[in-house]
């Protein structure tokens, strides 16, 4: 199967999926994931343009310790909104390229507006990227003869620390833990910040979400999901891993 996790940050999809996407990738599958923004504000001190280039990096490292093919829609933090043709354009091309049979991405009741505008986005793109004659928009991932993407399930991943979240879907994650959290700690500019200077350990929290989520499935960690529940986008096939 072809997987695409389409998250805002570069280390939002480690917080929430990572678990999951490593063990899509231990069973064969091919996993792409998209970063809408390049969390170029993700930081007091250091200045914009130099922390994109780090955290681009940063994105790339974790997605290679699982086998994950990484890359960037371009935006800009806090310039992702309903109505930004570019932003749905960009993220139709993304999904065009990797032909998913199913997507994650943030849950629409989410804690920041840049989460859910990307939740919105994708659901909006999801049903673009399937229409033959939506073709007017810049190549940048797909080929210009590229067909229409097909209309697959679109799985929400967790909000931060699981708030207003009940999964309807859990994966154990149990072997992918600790390379969860080596993924995790791949965004140095973000949790050795959080550490030093705002003495918030944010590794344990996600280990800590992730052990809770392992208590509601008989799980010792697991990973909870909430299915797009829209026309179309169910699936009696289990899906994920």
């Amino acid at each position: 199967m072809n997987v695409l996790a389409i998250g805002c940050h570069p280390d939002d999809v480690e917080i929430a999926c990572a678990g999951t996407l490593a063990k899509c990738v231990k069973r064969g599958d091919r996993v792409v994931v998209c970063h809408v923004a390049d969390g170029d504000l993700g930081h007091v001190i250091i200045p914009p343009d130099q922390l994109r280039v780090m955290r681009a990096r940063e994105a790339k490292n974790a997605g290679a310790l699982a086998g994950i093919e990484v890359i960037c829609a371009g935006f800009h933090d806090m310039k992702i909104y309903d109505g930004n043709k570019e932003a749905r354009d960009k993220i139709v091309d993304v999904i065009r390229y990797a032909d998913p049979d199913f997507i994650i991405t943030h849950y629409p009741d989410d804690y920041m507006p840049d989460h859910t505008a990307v939740s919105r986005l994708v659901f909006d793109a999801s049903f673009a990227a399937t229409l033959p004659n939506y073709t007017d928009y810049p190549h940048v991932f797909s080929s210009e003869d590229g067909g229409p993407a097909r209309l697959v399930p679109i799985y929400y991943m967790d909000t931060l620390a699981g708030v207003n979240f009940v999964p309807d879907e859990f994966v154990d994650i149990s072997e992918e833990m600790e390379l969860k959290l080596e993924m995790l700690e791949c965004h140095a500019s973000q949790l050795v910040w959080m550490r030093e200077h705002d003495g918030i350990d944010f590794a344990d929290m996600v280990r800590t979400c992730s052990k809770y989520r392992g208590y509601q499935c008989g799980a010792e960690y697991a990973e909870g999901y909430k299915m797009c529940k829209a026309y179309l986008k169910g699936t009696s096939k289990r899906l994920l891993p």
